[in-house]
């Protein structure tokens, strides 16, 4: 069975420092040190690939780690995401069967972004990666509309992931508890996923897929917590104007990844959602990292051969295009 792994993050030093020079680095660059995340981050070449071996995983999606070049200004965020391309395509070239990438895009500079997805679309990049806001430009601004026109008519599927809340919300629901408390708060624990959900849901409100229908986002951590509360959301349709309910949007714009989270509470949860043809096998590596007896045991939950290669692979390979 052919194992692919999505969302799976490197790391560029120029972008790096670039990101930690801001008058407010992004705290979250913190967890990009901890114990050989780093190392394991900058490495495109053979130890990859041996972590890959060793869990069993075929091929591996790459996506630069968070923020990417959203904090950065306009022109920086250009001159490094051409640059963060090129690097990771490169990498693609020198092992051709077991990488994929995902582009980054300058969204601090909206005039720019469809360019570069063309360009980096050309490159061989099989889909890109975003985050919710840049600065206090949320992302389903009229501002980029032209670049979801752009990825539905390219085929480049979007991967919404998360990211650092705001100060303003920071301040208003994430500080008090002690520094350390406070961070995690805000990313892993609760705040990146909450974040995350809303921006997908503000692209559902304002009418995106609507406008798109053919637009695909991806959407790791099991939907982001969004999925738990379509009930709800669903309410929201016709105030907003929708021609749907929230949750056939979910179930026709949007696939959803594990990144790591091999629960099969959370997978029976989603195909009580969704089905099993948008669900996409992740690791978020080198964040969370599952050994290949704990990937197996996982893909054991799954009731047939059939739904166990679709989230495996197959999935992914309709999704992103991919010739194998």
């Amino acid at each position: 069975m052919t194992l692919i792994a999505i969302e799976e993050h490197w790391i560029a030093p120029d972008l790096t420092s670039a990101l930690k020079a801001l008058p407010r680095p992004d705290e979250s660059l913190a967890f990009n040190e901890l114990g050989d995340h780093r190392h394991r981050l900058e490495d495109l070449g053979e130890e990859r690939i041996a972590a890959m071996d060793a869990q069993g995983i075929d091929i591996s999606i790459l996506a630069l780690t968070p923020p990417g070049t959203q904090p950065l200004d306009p022109e920086q965020a250009r001159h490094l995401s051409r640059a963060a391309n090129d690097t990771v395509i490169e990498a693609v070239g020198k092992n051709p069967t077991r990488f994929r990438a995902l582009s980054t895009l300058p969204m601090s500079s909206p005039e720019h972004v469809v360019e570069e997805l063309v360009r980096a679309k050309g490159l061989g990049h099989v889909g890109t990666m975003v985050y919710g806001r840049s600065g206090d430009r949320f992302l389903d601004d009229p501002a980029y509309d032209e670049f979801f026109a752009a990825a539905a008519e390219l085929g480049q599927p979007v991967f919404l992931h998360p990211q650092i809340p705001s100060d303003a919300v920071r301040d208003a629901s994430y500080r008090g508890l002690g520094e350390l408390t406070d961070l995690g708060l805000a990313t892993f624990g609760w705040g990146w996923h909450l974040d995350t959900a809303t921006a997908a849901l503000r692209l559902i409100l304002r009418g995106t897929f609507d406008r798109h229908p053919d637009l695909q986002i991806v959407l790791g951590h099991w939907g982001e917590m969004l999925l738990f509360w379509l009930d709800r959301a669903d309410s929201l349709s016709r105030l907003a104007g929708l021609q749907r309910p929230v949750s056939d949007y979910i179930r026709t714009n949007f696939h959803i990844t594990a990144s790591g989270m091999l629960n099969p509470a959370l997978l029976h949860h989603a195909l009580s959602v969704t089905t099993i043809d948008r669900l996409i096998f992740s690791t978020d590596y080198p964040f969370q990292h599952p050994t290949q007896d704990e990937i197996n045991s996982f893909l054991g939950h799954f009731t047939s051969d059939e739904d166990r290669q679709k989230f495996a692979s197959t999935n992914a390979v309709t999704l992103f295009g991919l010739a194998l």
